[in-house]
């Protein structure tokens, strides 16, 4: 996925990462790796397979988030 553009779309759209990464969910895990405009990879995330393990990474993210921009 490249990252810029996908970012871009969610706000032009006015929805949130976790709002996609719900619709792709399958039965098995799968693996989403954020690539730059050369591909070279950002990050990468470990979709989980049900939306509650969604949600629990969704409030991990949140908490650690919230931890980085407060310092």
């Amino acid at each position: 996925i490249k990252a810029k553009p996908f970012f871009e779309i969610l706000k032009v759209r006015n929805q949130s990462m976790w709002e996609i990464f719900a619709q792709l969910l399958k039965d098995e895990e799968q693996e989403l790796i954020f690539t730059n405009e050369k591909d070279e990879v950002l990050f990468n995330y470990i979709l989980p397979n049900t939306l509650e393990k969604l949600k629990k990474d969704q409030e991990k993210f949140t908490k650690e988030f919230q931890e980085k921009i407060k310092n």
